[in-house]
């Protein structure tokens, strides 16, 4: 709290500052030029000087630069020159309503800005409660499908076990295991999304063979993919890499989650890895549709759906994916191919363990 108040302090310390000093330097280089130009057009420069302030800073500072500018121009400006004594009755009415117009016109405008700021917040408010009501019923309904799933199977089994044949048994406890691992996968998506946003994610870094790291994430996978053929290619010279396996893996299992769900059966999910110029580079694409042109600039966006998406989910799995490629200090970028399909392009900045030892290419 004590840092915020000296923060606001601060801030208005500082607008003070800037309107006398805006105020100074611009009669600073009208003065050399008065005779030529006529105190009367200084008078509005210095009108148009606090105009411009006024739609910059806040009422008190505005009001400060006004009062200021009317004493500069009184005392270098008006003959007699330094003073503050005005000889012509036309100069004192002159003065008088500079002071009277600057002054409502710093008032006015900074009235005008309190009222948009408003106007602004409103509709951020309002934005805010549509934007809760849209996420609060999509998780709602992404919960409540596989919960009900879960109790309808649970319930089937525990009333009449009797009726059901082993087969039957079988496909409800495959049922209540898919639900559950919908469920643990929305649970585990909002945590990771607390995590990047509160900061406290910290890569661990280890030495990880890649492509135990990638198979990892596919074997994880073993249902959504059984329908997808899925090709690995990796040179036999991998090294060992310096990564967080558990975010880098998360990463890549959310990249392939999307692209089983999003591309049509029997069609090929291609990953390839390299290490070139101290990077981990890692290509992970398909052969489906690809994204519609307006939705590649919105792929990595928290909570972003596409439009034609028939498909469940929250829209988080890929935001997460780039808060933890972005947690080593990579980058992840995604394109259509030129064919017809997506392209997801990981890059890590990484150091690398060669070893002394390789038996078909990895370290022993």
């Amino acid at each position: 709290m004590k840092d915020i108040l000296t923060k606001k302090y601060t801030q208005g310390n500082s607008a003070y500052l800037i309107s006398i000093i805006i105020v100074c330097l611009i009669s600073a280089i009208c003065y050399p030029f008065s005779d030529l130009i006529g105190y009367r057009t200084v008078a509005l420069i210095l009108l148009f000087t606090v105009s411009v302030l006024a739609m910059k800073l806040s009422l008190y500072p505005v009001l400060l630069s006004a009062v200021l500018s009317a004493f500069i121009w009184d005392f270098f400006f008006i003959p007699p020159h330094f003073t503050f004594h005005v000889s012509k009755s036309e100069d004192v009415l002159m003065l008088a309503m500079y002071f009277i117009i600057v002054m409502l016109n710093g008032v006015l405008t900074a009235r005008i800005k309190h009222f948009e700021s408003l106007a602004i917040q409103r509709e951020e408010r309002v934005n805010a409660l549509k934007l809760y009501d849209t996420l609060f019923n999509s998780i709602s309904h992404e919960f409540r499908t596989p919960i009900a799933t879960i109790l309808g199977a649970t319930d089937n089994l525990l009333t009449d076990n009797s009726k059901f044949s082993e087969t039957n048994k079988i496909n409800l406890y495959q049922e209540i295991n898919t639900a559950a691992d919908r469920l643990n996968r929305l649970v585990g998506n909002l945590l990771n999304v607390s995590r990047l946003e509160s900061g406290s994610i910290r890569p661990k870094l280890d030495w990880y063979d890649l492509t135990e790291l990638i198979h990892t994430a596919i074997n994880q996978l073993e249902t959504e993919l059984k329908f997808h053929e899925v090709k690995v290619e990796m040179p036999p010279n991998l090294p060992f890499l310096k990564l967080d396996f558990g975010l880098l893996e998360q990463a890549i299992y959310n990249i392939l989650y999307n692209c089983s769900i999003y591309t049509p059966e029997k069609t090929l999910i291609h990953i390839s890895a390299d290490y070139v110029n101290e990077k981990c580079i890692i290509k992970i694409q398909d052969n489906g549709k690809g994204f519609p042109k307006g939705d590649l600039s919105q792929v990595f966006t928290k909570f972003y759906r596409s439009k034609n998406t028939q498909t469940g989910g929250l829209g988080l799995g890929l935001s997460i994916t780039k808060g933890f490629i972005e947690a080593h200090g990579g980058t992840i970028k995604v394109g259509n191919r030129a064919g017809s399909g997506a392209l997801f392009t990981i890059e890590i900045p990484t150091k690398a363990n060669w070893g002394d030892d390789f038996s078909g290419g990895f370290l022993q």
